[in-house]
């Protein structure tokens, strides 16, 4: 994937509006009506969202007779997916060398706690005999 198609893809996503026409996309090509229904917008301003959508090739439009079904394009989504796969790998090992890096200064402080015990039990008996 080009930087150029993931920074329009990215620039489309970053809309509430456009990812929830995504979202109402799932389920299947509607038109332009049905996609604009749940909105307070009007439909050039949904149309609007729709050619961005379009433009960074997470929809296609048909045409057919009056009707201009949308339908979503997943292919682009995965191609961000796998880009950002290598940035969860990046967090998944940091949280877990941090995991075990806090595991170990639990360890470290039960022994010390232990040790603490085991000195304060030792004055205890010294001081009885």
């Amino acid at each position: 994937m080009s930087s150029d198609s993931l920074s329009a893809t990215f620039a489309a996503l970053a809309d509430p509006t456009r990812r929830a026409i995504l979202a109402r996309l799932i389920s299947g090509e509607t038109s332009v009506t049905k996609l604009a229904e749940p909105f307070r917008m009007s439909l050039p301003a949904i149309s609007k969202h729709l050619k961005v959508l379009e433009r960074a090739g997470l929809i296609a439009r048909g045409r057919e007779a009056q009707w201009r079904p949308s339908r979503l394009e997943a292919g682009r989504l995965k191609e961000v997916a796998d880009w950002l796969e290598h940035y969860r790998r990046f967090w998944d090992e940091s949280f877990d060398r941090l995991d075990a890096h806090l595991r170990e200064l639990q360890a470290q402080q039960k022994q010390r706690h232990r040790k603490q015990t085991r000195e304060k039990i030792h004055v205890r008996t010294k001081k009885h005999f």
